[in-house]
């Protein structure tokens, strides 16, 4: 893949990236997004794109770095076994780590609970000419926290501030602040890996059956599973009230791991490239003095310049 992409591989991966987007700009119903979603292409074919985006990345991850004047938030959402931990590690394979950070956000811990909920999110954005990916999110706050209810009588909330608003304004909250993040140079794209019921069942077999894999399951999966239904109305409400032109959701089909990673690196590279990143220019002088210092390494080591030997006058000869 050449460093400036041409415009048929341009259009190529908008059809793997506008027909999952959700930007806000109609109505959004989880139902209507297909799991098992393939688009036209076989496994290979995927396995072609998967290995050209990211080549593209790595360019792109390093002009980005160079660069250091935007950052690149990605927030990856899902069921248990959606897959996020293996799209991540695939679609990032090859990139230079030094310029990418992945967060998992897990239980709260006593310290984050007595911050604002958007707190230890808030403490581990990209910096400038990096890319941070969480794993995921404060979305969490607006998933676990209402399928829960226990768990935001944990976060000691003034009991008045606990309204049968609450959802609502953190969805304002949420908003407020990725608009926030986008005006101060920070993309931010967000996956929900959209995975179906059944799969999600095969996935927890793979791992029971598995002893590689056992290590990933734990019986709280299957209390979480029972409640399938109230997580997929709470992603259904979340996406529909926090997608936004700016940051954008894309409901990405999961049930075919390797079409997941088509989508979402399509919808990296699209992204990044759309940012027309460039190395920085060096000025005239540097180049100048830069002139100077090739010489100077080119001549190091090499010493003096040996004199050559001269040749031994002939012996003379004796005349007659």
């Amino acid at each position: 893949m050449s460093n400036k992409p041409s415009q048929s591989l341009q259009a190529q991966l908008q059809s793997y990236v506008d027909p999952f987007r959700v930007d806000g700009s109609k109505e959004f119903h989880l139902k209507l997004f297909r799991r098992d979603e393939k688009g036209d292409l076989d496994k290979d074919q995927g396995k072609e794109i998967i290995e050209a985006n990211r080549k593209r990345l790595s360019d792109l991850q390093e002009k980005l770095y160079a660069q250091n004047r935007w950052s690149l938030l990605l927030i990856f959402q899902g069921m248990d076994a959606a897959g996020k931990d293996s799209a991540i590690e695939s679609v990032f394979e090859g990139v230079n780590p030094q310029g990418c950070d992945v967060h998992s956000f897990k239980q709260p811990s006593a310290e984050e609970l007595d911050h604002d909920f958007m707190w230890r999110a808030a403490c581990r954005l990209p910096e400038r000419g990096r890319i941070g990916i969480f794993n995921r999110s404060y979305y969490e706050e607006c998933l676990v926290v209402r399928v829960h209810p226990e768990v935001l009588a944990a976060e000691r909330l003034p009991p008045k501030l606990v309204t049968r608003n609450i959802w609502r304004e953190r969805f304002e909250d949420i908003s407020a602040f990725e608009r926030y993040l986008t005006r101060n140079g920070t993309v931010v794209l967000k996956f929900f890996l959209n995975v179906s019921k059944e799969e999600q069942r095969q996935r927890f077999l793979d791992r029971l059956n598995e002893p590689a894999k056992n290590w990933k399951f734990s019986m709280g999966d299957v209390a979480e599973r029972k409640l399938w239904d109230r997580y997929q109305a709470a992603y259904q409400d979340m996406i529909r009230h926090t997608s936004s032109a700016g940051a954008p959701w894309y409901v990405v089909p999961a049930d075919r791991k390797w079409f997941a990673r088509v989508v979402i690196g399509s919808v990296i590279v699209s992204a990044l490239e759309r940012l027309n990143l460039q190395f920085p220019t060096v000025d005239k002088a540097s180049l100048e003095e830069f002139k100077k210092v090739r010489v100077a390494l080119e001549n190091e080591g090499k010493g003096p310049a040996k004199p050559v030997p001269k040749k031994p006058p002939a012996a003379s000869v004796p005349v007659k």
